[in-house]
């Protein structure tokens, strides 16, 4: 059994202009030990997919329907009581930005101190030599003096890690890391993502990993979900997504960053905006912006189609391919010839 299911779930906000569908059928398992990638633009619905996993939605936002099951135990509709034993405990999220996550009026040992007793059952006397264990476990250096710090005597990086050490405090089954390389440089990236590495591996939790970063993926995620306009227009291995994409939208994703084969070449970026969550069309929300879309991708959504044991992507160029190669056949319908 998988440790989180996630089944056609669906989020929205309801905002004065109406209701933002910002998740719309996502499902996706996760075992455990493994690392899941969820890539996308700003606004396809990352964050918000990772948010209802934890319930810790604006006050607008509500799951309007679908299935998460953590460890075969169901979220949706749980209630606060139960998700106060689920946060910290079994699922622990790193935010964007440290500085925002920590509160500049507080020391670090006393915030760290704060998360250990409040989700276990350690004394203060415990929770300190915990966190003090956790400062060190992220490296750290002098732990002790480290505790009687504010956050702003912290560079960036450090307080990532910071983050890090309180998200693992509590030894959860589920880290989700919310773009946690964001604000800072490449050096300080590498080594975090390192580090998130190396303590995977020794405390054996799984990671879902949020992030734009197709290069964080490449490096650290096991499966990958490419998400639009609140969807997963593809979902498979690491090695099936960037050696052989099958959505439009994730070979202009590959286009826009810069390889060794593209060098001294202009980069290809994806052309218009992201579409309108208040007012989705009836087809692909991608076809807009997509130099090969057909009719058919503007009339109607196409469902996700197996490419192999591994792959699944929702693209009508797939349901083209095989009617080529001879792998599908449609009735003469006015569908069929307009996806020919």
């Amino acid at each position: 059994m998988a440790l989180l299911e996630v089944k056609d779930l669906h989020t929205s906000f309801f905002t004065d202009a109406g209701e933002v569908k910002a998740v719309n059928g996502v499902s996706f398992n996760l075992d455990h030990g493994k690392v899941l990638g969820i890539v996308g633009e700003s606004g396809s619905g990352k964050s918000v997919t990772a948010y209802s996993v934890m319930q810790i939605l604006a006050s607008t936002g509500k799951i309007v329907g679908g299935s998460i099951k953590l460890d075969g135990q169901e979220l949706v509709g749980a209630g606060e009581k139960v998700m106060k034993t689920v946060r910290g405990n079994k699922v622990s999220i790193i935010f964007q930005d440290p500085m925002t996550s920590l509160n500049p009026t507080y020391t670090i040992g006393h915030q760290l101190m704060e998360a250990i007793v409040l989700h276990t059952d350690r004394n203060k006397q415990q929770a300190r030599e915990r966190a003090i264990e956790m400062l060190r476990l992220v490296n750290i250096n002098e732990p002790e003096k480290r505790m009687k710090q504010y956050p702003f005597e912290f560079s960036g990086g450090m307080r990532q890690r910071i983050m890090i050490a309180m998200a693992l405090a509590c030894e959860p089954d589920i880290l989700i890391a919310d773009e946690p390389t964001t604000a800072l440089d490449v050096t300080i990236q590498a080594q975090i993502l390192e580090l998130m590495q190396q303590l995977q591996k020794e405390l054996g939790m799984a990671i879902i990993m949020i992030t734009h970063d197709l290069g964080v993926v490449a490096q650290m995620c096991d499966e990958v979900i490419v998400m639009y306009a609140g969807s997963i227009c593809e979902q498979g291995t690491a090695d099936e997504i960037f050696y052989n994409p099958r959505h439009e939208y994730t070979k202009g994703l590959m286009r826009s960053i810069p390889s060794a084969e593209t060098a001294g070449q202009k980069l290809r970026p994806i052309t218009g905006t992201p579409i309108d969550l208040l007012n989705m069309p009836a087809g692909c929300p991608f076809a807009p912006r997509c130099d090969a879309a057909m009719k058919i991708c503007l009339r109607e959504r196409c469902q996700r189609m197996q490419i192999n044991d591994m792959h699944q992507a929702a693209c009508w160029m797939n349901v083209k391919l095989a009617l080529e190669s001879g792998e599908l056949s449609l009735d003469n319908t006015k569908e069929g010839s307009d996806a020919q």
